[in-house]
C-alpha cells in the first residue's frame, strides 16, 4: 500500500493542485474536501482519493499582489526601473504560465504548464535566462519571485541607489542623548548660542560612565547634529517662541467649534509700537488692549492706555456690549445703516443702533484670557459675573490657546501702526532715527484714529479664517460673517442701562470745589453739583470725598455719585468741551435724516485710504514734546545759575521808515575765557 502524502493542514481558501488543475478549497469535512471545478460549480473529493493522487500538492493561500507605490517608483533611476520591469515579466510567467502582454487564448509553454510544479518552472526559467546570456540560478529566480509576491515591482528593484542613511549618521547614541538633554535644559533659559550647547553636551557626557566612554565626533559633525536636533525648536532663536513650542500640545491640535457671535471671545493686551504724546506732554509708548470674537473675527473693542489696569479691562467689556456711535468727521460710508449688517432688523430690537457705526454689538458668552494680573483681577471677574459671562483662563504658558487675539494684535501692528508717525518697529533693530522730531499724535487722538480704522478697514477686510464651508474659495469679512450668522442665531441685546455702564467705569475720589471737579488738569462742572460744593460726602473711609466715575477714553464728561440723595448719578461736562474739537465730544445727530444707500467697496476703500493718509501726516500743527521732570529740573537749575540780564533801557524807538546801518553800530569788546589748565597752580597770583 502506498504511503499517503498528508499535508500539515488544509483550510478553506487554500489552493491545491489535483488532477492536472489548480483548485480552490471551498469546504473541509472529516472525510472529504469541496473543490472548485472547471466543468461543474464544485467537486467533492474524498480525502483518501485526494491524498493518493500523484500530483496532489498544497499550493497555499492565494496572495493579492500589493499595489506598487507610484511615488516610490519615481525615486529610482530609469535603468534600475527598466531592469525591475524586465524581471517582473519573467516572474509573472513563472507564476501564471504566461508572460504579460500575451494574446487572449494563448497557452503556456510546456515548461511553464500549470501541471508542472513551481520548483520545476523556476528551474526552467533559470535555464532559459542563462541560455539567453543572463547567468541565473533557480534560487535567484525563487528569491525574486518571493520578493515580488511580498512587495510588488519595488521588491525587484535595486535599492542601493536610494538607500536611506541613518538619521544621525554614525554619531554615538550617548552623544545624541546628551545633546537632547542640553536642548531640553535650554527651553526655559535665556537664549544662548550653539557654542554653549556643545559645551553643555561635553559637561553632561562627563557625568556618566557611558558618556565618558562615548566617541565624540568632530566639532563640525557636532554642529550638523545640533542643526538636526534643534530643527523647529528655536533653541538659539526667540525665547518666547521656544517656550510656546516646547510647552504646546504634543497631540494633534483640536478646534473648538464656534457657531454663534459671542459664543467664545478672547481678550489680551500688548505694547503698541508707536510713540505718542501722553497727557503730561511726555513722549511714551502705550499698551493696546482688545477683544475679538472668534466666530466672526470682529474687533468688538480696542483701547489704548499707558499702562493697562484691571479697570481698563472692565471698560473694554462695557464698550463691547455698547454700540460704536458715529463721530464728527467720520464719513457717512461708515454708518451701520450703509453697511452689509442687517441694520433695519437690528434697530427694531435695539434702539441704541440708530446712529451706530458699522461695527457689530456682540454680547460675550465666554471670555478666554491669559493669567495676566489685569484679567484675573477681582474687578474684571466681578464685571463678568454682573453680565453673566463665563470666565475661562488658559493654561499657563499656553498662548496658542488664545491664538486668535494673539494674531489679531499682531495684525493691528502690521496694518495700522506702521502708517503712524513715531512708529518704532518691533525691536531696536527695526527702530528708525529721530522719531521724536515727527508729528506725534496724542493718546486721545490716536484712540479716535484706531476706532475709525477698525470700523473702516478691519470690519471690511476679507479674513482667511472666515470661509464658506460649502465654497472654501470664498472669503468673508467680519461684517459679512456676522450678518450671515445672526440670521441663523438671532440677536439678543444686553440689558445694559446707562447706570450699569457708569458702574463699570473706573472710580476716583475727589473734592467738589466751587469751580467744580478737577481731574487730569481738566475741570468738570454742572448745575447738579450745587449742593455738593465744599461739602462732606459722608463716606468716612474716603475722608468725605465724592465718588467720581469716568471713561478713560472719553474726556468729555464724568459722573458723580450723590451719596446724600439715594446714590444717583450727576453728570458733569468738561468746561472747555465746546472750544476744543476732541474726538469724544457729545454727539447731536438729525433723527429725521433720510436713509442713505449702502456703501460700495470703492467708497470704503477711499475712506480707508484717506484715514491712513491723515494718520501718517500727523497732527495739523507740530507739537514739541514736553521735557520730562529730570529735564525740567536741569533747565530750572541752569536758569538759576545763569547771569541776571537786566531789561534793556528805554530809548528812542526807530521809525518804521528809518534804517540803521549795522556796520556803524559800536560793538562791545569780546573778552574770551581762558583755557582750563589742570597743572596750573591755583594760588598763583595773576
Amino acid at each position: 500500500m502506498s504511503r499517503l502524502k498528508r499535508p500539515p493542514r488544509v483550510v478553506v481558501g487554500d489552493r491545491v493542485r489535483f488532477a492536472g488543475q489548480t483548485r480552490g478549497v471551498l469546504a473541509v469535512s472529516a472525510v472529504a474536501l469541496t473543490l472548485t471545478d472547471e466543468a461543474e460549480p464544485h467537486r467533492v473529493v474524498p480525502l483518501l482519493e485526494l491524498f493518493e493522487a500523484d500530483d496532489f500538492e498544497v499550493v497555499g493561500t492565494p496572495m493579492r499582489m500589493p499595489l506598487p507605490p507610484a511615488s516610490l517608483l519615481e525615486i529610482f533611476p530609469e535603468a534600475v526601473m527598466a531592469k525591475a520591469l524586465w524581471w517582473e515579466g519573467h516572474v509573472l510567467e513563472v507564476l501564471h504560465g504566461l508572460p504579460p502582454g500575451a494574446k487572449p487564448g494563448s497557452t503556456p509553454r510546456s515548461e511553464y504548464a500549470p501541471d508542472r510544479s513551481l520548483t520545476a518552472r523556476q528551474r526552467a526559467k533559470a535555464a532559459e535566462l542563462t541560455a539567453a546570456g543572463h547567468p541565473t540560478t533557480s534560487s535567484t529566480v525563487a528569491h525574486r519571485r518571493r520578493r515580488y509576491q511580498e512587495q510588488g515591482v519595488i521588491g525587484l528593484a535595486d535599492h542601493r541607489p536610494v538607500r536611506r542613511t541613518p538619521q544621525f549618521g554614525e554619531a554615538d547614541e550617548a552623544v545624541v542623548k546628551a545633546m537632547r538633554q542640553a536642548i531640553d535644559e535650554a527651553v526655559d533659559a535665556s537664549t544662548r548660542t550653539g557654542t554653549f550647547i556643545l559645551w553643555r553636551v561635553g559637561e553632561i557626557l562627563k557625568q556618566t560612565p557611558e558618556g565618558r566612554e562615548a566617541q565624540v565626533p568632530s566639532r563640525a559633525t557636532l554642529y550638523r547634529l545640533l542643526t538636526k536636533l534643534t530643527m523647529g525648536t528655536h533653541t538659539t532663536g526667540s525665547a518666547v517662541t521656544r517656550r510656546s513650542k516646547a510647552h504646546g500640545a504634543k497631540t494633534p491640535y483640536g478646534e473648538l467649534p464656534v457657531f454663534a457671535p459671542g459664543e467664545v471671545m478672547q481678550i489680551d493686551s500688548t505694547p503698541l509700537d508707536v510713540l505718542v504724546l501722553l497727557d503730561n506732554g511726555v513722549m511714551g509708548k502705550v499698551e493696546l488692549t482688545a477683544m475679538v470674537d472668534v466666530a466672526t473675527r470682529t474687533l468688538t473693542a480696542a483701547v489704548l492706555r499707558p499702562t493697562t489696569k484691571s479697570v481698563d479691562a472692565s471698560v473694554l467689556l462695557a464698550r463691547t456690549v455698547t454700540p460704536e456711535l458715529m463721530r464728527p468727521g467720520w464719513t457717512d460710508v461708515l454708518r451701520m445703516s450703509r453697511s452689509v449688517l442687517p441694520h433695519r432688523r437690528l434697530l427694531a430690537l435695539d434702539e441704541r443702533l440708530e446712529h451706530a457705526a458699522a461695527r457689530p454689538v456682540i454680547v460675550p458668552e465666554t471670555i478666554v484670557c491669559d493669567h495676566g494680573s489685569v484679567f484675573i483681577s477681582r474687578n474684571f471677574k466681578s464685571s463678568c459675573r454682573f453680565l453673566e459671562i463665563e470666565f475661562q483662563p488658559t493654561h499657563k504658558g499656553s498662548p496658542f490657546e488664545k491664538g486668535h487675539i494673539e494674531k489679531t494684535l499682531g495684525s493691528v501692528a502690521t496694518l495700522f501702526a506702521q502708517f503712524l508717525p513715531g512708529y518704532t518697529g518691533r525691536n531696536s533693530d527695526q527702530r528708525g532715527r529721530h522719531l521724536e522730531r515727527e508729528r506725534l499724535w496724542s493718546l486721545l487722538e490716536l484712540q479716535g484714529l484706531l476706532d475709525e480704522w477698525i470700523v473702516a478697514k478691519w470690519q471690511n477686510r476679507k479674513h482667511d479664517g472666515l470661509r464658506d464651508p460649502s465654497h472654501p474659495g470664498r472669503l468673508f469679512t467680519p461684517n459679512e460673517k456676522y450678518a450671515t450668522l445672526v440670521e441663523a442665531c438671532g440677536y439678543v441685546p444686553v440689558p445694559l442701562s446707562g447706570a450699569d455702564y457708569v458702574e463699570l467705569l473706573p472710580a476716583e475720589w475727589r473734592v467738589v470745589n466751587d469751580y467744580g471737579i478737577r481731574i487730569k488738569n481738566r475741570t468738570y462742572d454742572s448745575p447738579g453739583l450745587g449742593r455738593m460744593r465744599r461739602q462732606d460726602s459722608g463716606v468716612r473711609a474716603k475722608r468725605g470725598l465724592w465718588e467720581v466715575h469716568r471713561d478713560p477714553y472719553d474726556v468729555s464728561q464724568i459722573w458723580v455719585r450723590d451719596h446724600r440723595c439715594g446714590g444717583g448719578w450727576v453728570q458733569a461736562t468738561w468746561k472747555y468741551l465746546n472750544r476744543v474739537p476732541v474726538p469724544f465730544g457729545d454727539l447731536a445727530w438729525d433723527h429725521v435724516s433720510h436713509q442713505l444707500p449702502r456703501a460700495t467697496e470703492a467708497e470704503i476703500a477711499d475712506a480707508v485710504a484717506a484715514l491712513l493718509t491723515r494718520a501718517h501726516a500727523g497732527p495739523q500743527t507740530a507739537r514739541e514734546p514736553k521735557p520730562g521732570k529730570r529735564d525740567q529740573r536741569v533747565v530750572a537749575r541752569t536758569k538759576a545759575a545763569g547771569p541776571v540780564i537786566p531789561p534793556p533801557a528805554a530809548g528812542p524807538q526807530t521809525a518804521p521808515g528809518d534804517e540803521t546801518d549795522e556796520a556803524e553800530e559800536t560793538l562791545a569788546d569780546v573778552i574770551p575765557l581762558g583755557l582750563f589748565d589742570p597743572m596750573e597752580d591755583p594760588w598763583k597770583r595773576s
